[in-house]
């Protein structure tokens, strides 16, 4: 079988303003404001040509019946093209950070799996086009509004105007050069519910596209933080874990929030200061997962 391998960045968003309204996927996105990892999700494909199509999925090499959004990109992709349609497809997504934690996994599994597909079949679309079928799959899923094209950008990007990568536009943000995201992690939150819960969408939307605003006028790592920890007190979702972790955080220095959506706290910072976090957190009783990574600017990328 052919092998391809690609990899897309995780992210974290601070805050956000849905538009979901059009019935064009391409169009249906988000405002907001976020940062790609260094961590993501690596996809290998493995494809053979047959007249028998086929498509197994697994996740960190155990076999998934669920990969909801990895099917939906492939199933987009069959319909366009006579040659994904007639062949086995065998994918194997290496996901680095917690699932359903505010890291974008369902979109860097997406993303990183489009690009690899369409190199395995040559099927020619521009990487633009590739991760259009990605945000295609998270919208239809209802996984995601804006986080493929933020993991496709990389960076610390604030999303302008709201769709898919070619249709939404990105600035970014200014980003001391020693910054690394840190976090701690208690548990998963669903997208899929928070974004069909009407009192949820509703206090997004009441704050998050003026908060982009803001941003926009003052456009640091630091007023980013501080607006994403107003959003997530509005938004209303913090956990006793969440909260407890906040309150600790509070005293040490640096501003921390809440990612959208996952029961968990991150920050931005030097390494040093994020270690001293991260310790106290521990010190206190928190025994989350915790990770510190680089920011990714490179954006999701073909490996091989």
């Amino acid at each position: 079988m052919e092998k391809t391998t690609a990899f897309a960045p995780c992210h974290v968003t601070g805050f956000f303003q849905i538009f979901d309204d059009s019935a064009d996927a391409l169009n249906v996105g988000s405002r907001g404001a976020g940062v790609s990892l260094g961590l993501g999700v690596k996809t290998l494909v493995k494809t053979r040509r047959s007249s028998a199509s086929s498509l197994r999925v697994s996740i960190n090499g155990v076999v998934s019946d669920s990969a909801e959004v990895s099917e939906q990109v492939v199933k987009v992709l069959r319909s366009r093209f006579k040659e994904v349609a007639n062949s086995e497809i065998v994918v194997d997504h290496s996901i680095e950070v917690p699932f359903g934690a505010g890291f974008g996994t369902s979109g860097a599994g997406a993303l990183s799996l489009a690009l690899a597909v369409n190199k395995a079949f040559d099927l020619g679309l521009s990487r633009t086009e590739a991760a259009q079928i990605a945000h295609i799959a998270e919208v239809e899923c209802r996984t995601g509004l804006g986080t493929v094209i933020a993991e496709t950008s990389g960076g610390a990007e604030i999303r302008v105007k709201p769709g898919a990568p070619g249709v939404g536009e990105i600035t970014q943000m200014t980003v001391p050069k020693e910054a690394m995201i840190a976090s701690m992690v208690f548990g998963p939150l669903s997208t899929k519910h928070l974004l069909s819960d009407q009192k949820t969408r509703t206090r997004i939307n009441e704050l998050g596209g003026k908060l982009v605003d803001e941003l926009l006028r003052e456009p640091t790592v630091s007023n980013f933080l501080r607006l994403s920890r107003q959003f997530a007190e509005y938004v209303g979702l913090i956990t006793e874990n969440t909260r407890k972790a906040l309150n600790l955080a509070n005293g040490t220095g640096l501003v921390c929030s809440m990612p959208m959506f996952g029961e968990a706290v991150f920050t931005l910072g030097k390494r040093e200061l994020l270690e001293e976090l991260l310790e106290n957190l521990r010190k206190n009783g928190l025994n989350g997962r915790s990770l510190i990574t680089k920011i990714d600017f490179k954006g999701a990328r073909l490996l091989e």
